[in-house]
């Protein structure tokens, strides 16, 4: 099975979102992987993506909608042009934010579309759900794929070497973070690899590239925080992120990653 899957932080964004949906349909991708889908435009993006091609859809309710954390409002999407499965996951009852967390089956391929909690949430839900993942992801078999905003790492080093959030950016372990936080972020962007995965971008392109798919628009600095993470079952043909989308057009913070896979 070979499909073209697109995977992209839309910002939450509302206004545009006829403009954000009208670029994916010209692209014609087999998978879309949203996140950051508002309750108030979940319904427009059903809409759009099924005229355009992808009927079978799963939706990660945002079931803490009313809350007054607005983060807990945007939920994950997926959408695909084939039959679709989606999957619910044994390890439900560790993730703090479940609207966050989203897989499906897609003839035979376990995909996990996720966005991650920002480091400053309380209650240490960026850890306990890269951890709770780590584990599911790795206790698998056959062909697994997580796609999504990581929100980590904070950089990467050209012999392979990532600093997480737990540390500074001169790459000292915060004291208020610790050891637990550092490894956590780690466990999805490089702790699956003795699994057998990889960061699909990197195996293709190396770490000497440097390459930012979130950027702060005032200073210019920004991370590479959108990865697919695959399992050694599934072949990656090409990996890029599509900047033009986040640069001039302007639809999101977040450039969308665009890939090629096999399995």
């Amino acid at each position: 099975m070979k499909v073209t899957l697109l995977s992209w932080n839309v910002a939450g964004r509302v206004q545009r979102q006829p403009e954000q949906a009208a670029l994916i349909a010209e692209l014609t991708p087999d998978v879309v992987c949203l996140q950051e889908v508002r309750p108030t435009t979940a319904s427009a993006w059903t809409t759009a993506l099924k005229d355009a091609g992808w009927p079978y859809i799963a939706l990660a309710q945002a079931t803490n909608a009313d809350a007054g954390d607005a983060d807990r409002r945007l939920a994950v999407l997926t959408a695909s042009r084939t039959p679709l499965a989606e999957i619910e996951l044994e390890i439900d009852h560790d993730l703090p934010w479940p609207e966050r967390v989203l897989a499906t089956d897609l003839d035979g391929l376990h995909l996990v579309n996720f966005h991650s909690p920002i480091s400053p949430k309380p209650n240490l839900v960026k850890v306990r759900t890269h951890v709770a993942l780590h584990a599911h992801l790795a206790a698998g078999h056959g062909p697994r794929a997580l796609c999504g905003d990581l929100n980590t790492p904070r950089r990467e080093h050209p012999d392979g070497r990532v600093w997480t959030f737990a540390r500074t950016s001169r790459g000292k372990l915060r004291p208020e973070r610790g050891e637990r936080w550092d490894q956590a972020e780690l466990a999805l962007i490089k702790g699956l690899e003795r699994y057998g995965f990889c960061d699909a971008f990197r195996a293709l392109h190396g770490y000497e590239r440097k390459e930012l798919s979130w950027q702060w628009q005032r200073w210019g600095g920004g991370y590479r925080l959108d990865h697919l993470i695959v399992s050694a079952e599934i072949d990656v043909d090409s990996v890029e992120y599509l900047h033009a989308w986040r640069q001039e057009a302007g639809l999101s913070d977040h450039s969308p990653l665009l890939a090629d896979i096999r399995w």
